[in-house]
């Protein structure tokens, strides 16, 4: 399946010892508009990056495609306000949720 968010943005998570391993995600959001509600979604995994001029295609571990525009990166108030909250949550079970900067080159993440 391929999903086009309004916004998004990639997130690592790194699990706890005794073999810490990394792993990214992306965290997409939709708006609802005037009759519908804002909505989310975390991907299974990042497998692959491919950036095809402003868009990023995230292939996730599921075989969905997150079809990103790059100036779209950020979160919906909403999506900030479940990302602090997932952020949280997975503290208490030792996972780090770590958004990444803006300005890195996603197609040399290490996945």
């Amino acid at each position: 399946m391929d999903y086009t968010p309004d916004k998004f943005i990639v997130v690592k998570l790194t699990a706890p010892e005794p073999s810490p391993t990394n792993h990214y995600r992306v965290f997409a959001c939709w708006y609802g508009g005037y009759a519908g509600s804002d909505n989310w979604k975390l991907n299974s995994g990042i497998t692959k990056v491919i950036r095809e001029g402003d868009i990023l295609h995230f292939k996730g571990t599921s075989g969905s495609v997150y079809k990103c525009h790059i100036e779209s990166y950020g979160t919906s108030g909403y999506g900030y306000g479940v990302l602090q909250n997932l952020i949280k949550e997975q503290a208490k079970q030792g996972v780090t949720i770590e958004v990444l900067p803006e300005d890195t080159d996603f197609t040399k993440l290490e996945i």
